[in-house]
């Protein structure tokens, strides 16, 4: 069974478009370079979309830990 839907690839080939158009930005506006951060953009805004995406890793979460 596929793991990534064809709508989330399709959200992530857009995001590497935008990429080398050189019209995609980060959070915090700045443009994004590099290709992996690209791939991350695709994917997180497939999510919003509601595509088959699996979720994030926990360690790729920023989270403070209690002590």
């Amino acid at each position: 069974m596929a793991k990534y839907g064809k709508k989330a690839s399709d959200t992530v080939a857009s995001a590497m478009r935008r990429r080398k158009r050189g019209t995609l930005t980060s959070s915090s506006g700045r443009k994004v370079k590099s290709r992996e951060q690209a791939i991350a953009i695709g994917l997180s805004e497939a999510r919003a979309k509601g595509a088959k995406v699996p979720a994030r890793k926990s360690s790729a979460r920023k989270t403070s830990k209690k002590r």
